[in-house]
């Protein structure tokens, strides 16, 4: 597979990559942790470690954005088994969407029954304050609108229905388990809950668009994590999303500041701490959960 490879990946391209994973490790993953820009620390919390580096495996993408480390880190946290995958992928990068979300469909495929998929995205609520960790409660997938969608093309029934259902794609369970560990741990204050929109980047927002987007009820925007949820949700995994407020969106000609990446990876190693105590105590309960479903 490479950077211009635009046709759909078959089933056998996620067989083999699954295949060769199941051969390298004894881990079998019930839950996958997606660790947005700066978050690849979220795997620090898990024991008895493996480690493989994208480009070892087979039909995999690499990822080229800063903070993005790029490795597959099998795990143990508690007695839950757990992959986390430092980096993910973007339309920005020049990968199909195929190649986005290549990794979900290998973790289907593996055993895994819960995604939780962190990123980081810009604050348009006005309510909202850099370092905020909000829950996905929804989202506006505008690069879907406009023809960019993981699922166009022929439907692998193996995987899921041609058309899936969206207005549950996010867990409520798990979002109401978000609100009680956060309190548990002390976190409430910055805790918030809300809409994402993504936008295929690699730009940033012109103020016109993000006043467009605030019309359109919109809390933050980011440029992740739409095709992952949509295809996680696709093949029946239960999906739990948690965005980090990095910067806030100017609403405001008369604004004079710029935001740019190396801030959106400082506010990230502030809150890494916080957010990586939050997964860990998170996936302990997950496994409590799995037995409810939505």
């Amino acid at each position: 597979m490479t950077h211009t490879h635009t046709l759909c990946c078959s089933f056998e391209d996620y067989k083999l990559t699954t295949e060769w994973l199941l051969n390298q490790t004894s881990h079998r993953p019930k839950i996958a942790v997606i660790c947005g820009s700066g978050l690849g620390l979220l795997a620090d919390g898990a024991t008895n470690k493996q480690t493989f580096r994208y480009q070892d495996i087979p039909n995999f993408p690499v990822s080229t954005a800063p903070g993005h480390e790029g490795r597959l880190v099998f795990g143990t946290i508690e007695d839950t088994p757990c992959v986390f995958m430092q980096g993910h992928f973007h339309l920005y990068e020049g990968y199909s969407l195929c190649q986005v979300t290549f990794p979900i469909r290998i973790f289907k495929l593996m055993g895994v029954e819960s995604v939780l998929v962190t990123n980081a995205s810009g604050g348009i609520c006005p309510d909202f304050k850099v370092g905020d960790i909000m829950i996905i409660k929804d989202h506006i997938n505008l690069p879907g609108f406009a023809g960019q969608h993981p699922l166009c093309g022929p439907n692998d029934e193996r995987f899921g229905i041609r058309f899936p259902c969206m207005s549950d794609a996010y867990s409520k369970d798990l979002r109401r388990l978000v609100l009680e560990v956060g309190s548990e741990l002390g976190c409430s204050d910055f805790i918030r809950e809300g809409v994402y929109c993504m936008v295929s980047g690699p730009n940033f927002e012109t103020i016109a668009e993000a006043r467009m987007l605030l019309i359109l009820g919109c809390d933050s925007v980011g440029m992740s994590a739409v095709p992952e949820v949509t295809v996680a949700k696709h093949c029946g995994l239960r999906v739990l999303g948690l965005s980090l407020i990095t910067n806030m969106v100017s609403l405001d000609y008369s604004r004079e500041e710029r935001v740019n990446h190396e801030e959106v990876l400082q506010i990230s190693k502030m809150r890494a701490e916080v957010l990586q105590k939050l997964v860990t105590t998170l996936i302990c309960r997950f496994q409590q959960q799995s037995i409810n479903t939505n």
